[in-house]
């Protein structure tokens, strides 16, 4: 089987994985899953949103009617089909290197009367990136619906992960006289059910104002180089049972501590600026 699974990782072109992830810092698959699979994973994250919201620091806002929840691997049933992808391994391997870690998973929900956020990226970007020009960690994304524009579109501007943002609010916000530019770049990305898609958090985006009347729910797999530090925001744990259930190609790349119950993930990642856009 793994020699099957890797046949078809070098199906995909390498050159094209970097070229797009270290060009407009976006790449996507159509159709990756079929849509029983996402309609499943769509409950999973309506039940775990429920629970997140019944424990202090489980959900986090992302800007009005917008969360953030983090949660662990084996609570999402499909985590071992996203992690064994074809696509999903071969994207790694391309941009993070054979030794990539899987360091996050969760889920982001935009419900009606979200607003649009301020342009942004993730978190500041390392010495790796602004210096040595190499990206050490990469976002894939998930959507659990059919995206319409009115669900509030996800919107980047191509080729902004190497922006220089040293002088800006948290090395994460462009100040708005600078948005022309992310304006002029953007695109909207209207993912649909089955689609995955991976991004350079780094990108500059943002979310867009929802005025339909549906949630948006989108998972989140956070995949980190050897060298990257993002797994200490994070928190994944593990029940013994299901690590060794893991296959190897799974478990080798996981970031994880072992527990023999699953505590609710008290989030570290908190983006002030999203809370507080007018400045």
């Amino acid at each position: 089987m793994a020699t099957a699974a890797r046949n078809k990782e070098q199906d995909y072109d390498m050159g094209a994985i970097m070229g797009a992830l270290y060009g407009d810092g976006f790449t996507s698959l159509k159709g990756a899953f079929p849509r029983p699979w996402v309609e499943r994973m769509r409950e999973d994250i309506g039940l775990l949103f429920d629970e997140a919201r019944k424990v202090p620091g489980g959900a986090l806002p992302r800007g009005p009617q917008r969360w953030y929840v983090e949660v662990h691997p084996e609570r999402i049933g499909g985590f071992v089909d996203i992690a064994t992808h074809p696509w999903f391994v071969a994207v790694c391997e391309a941009v993070l290197g054979p030794d990539y870690r899987i360091v996050e998973v969760g889920f982001d929900i935009p419900f009606p009367g979200a607003a649009d956020q301020p342009w942004h990226r993730d978190f500041p970007a390392p010495e790796a990136t602004l210096k040595g020009r190499r990206l050490n960690s990469l976002a894939f994304n998930l959507t659990a619906v059919d995206t319409r524009p009115e669900h509030g579109a996800f919107e980047i501007a191509p080729g902004t992960q190497w922006d220089d943002l040293s002088d800006c609010k948290d090395q994460m916000f462009p100040p708005k006289e600078r948005w022309p530019r992310y304006i002029a770049r953007r695109q909207s990305k209207l993912a649909q059910m089955g689609d995955i898609s991976a991004r350079s958090a780094l990108t500059i985006h943002r979310g867009t104002a929802n005025r339909s009347a549906e949630w948006r729910p989108v998972l989140v797999v956070g995949v980190d180089a050897p060298d990257a530090t993002n797994a200490g925001h994070h928190d994944l744990q593990v029940t013994r049972a299901y690590l060794d259930s893991l296959p190897p190609r799974v478990r080798d790349h996981l970031t994880y501590r072992v527990t023999e119950e699953l505590k609710p993930v008290i989030q570290h990642h908190v983006i002030e600026g999203l809370l507080q856009p007018d400045y």
